[in-house]
């Protein structure tokens, strides 16, 4: 939710933020979606094999559409890194049911 949120405020600040304050926050983004997607598609992981294919390509897509926002200087491309970091976040928050 953290890198979502500054995401968020570059969003909404694109026009007075500096490139150096979008580079920081599609870093923090990247370098969370690296931790990850290592994380979940070690050998150690627990995780279903589909779930950590899944997993990989969603974290390739987000690297390369994070160069995207970079040389396209778009800030509504912003909303597709924020969407996909707001969801995931609340995949991870979510409880189990219990039954």
């Amino acid at each position: 939710m953290k890198a979502a949120a500054r995401l968020q405020l570059i969003k909404e600040e694109w026009e007075s933020a500096s490139f150096a304050e979008k580079d920081e926050a599609l870093t923090y983004n990247r370098k969370l979606w690296t931790v990850l997607v290592t994380s979940a598609t070690s050998k150690d992981s627990q995780l279903p094999q589909d779930v950590k294919n899944n997993l990989a390509s969603l974290a390739v897509f987000i690297f390369k559409h994070t160069l995207t926002v970079l040389s396209d200087a778009n800030p509504d491309k912003l909303t597709t890194l924020i969407t996909i970091n707001r969801n995931i976040a609340e995949g991870l928050r979510a409880r189990p049911e219990q039954g």
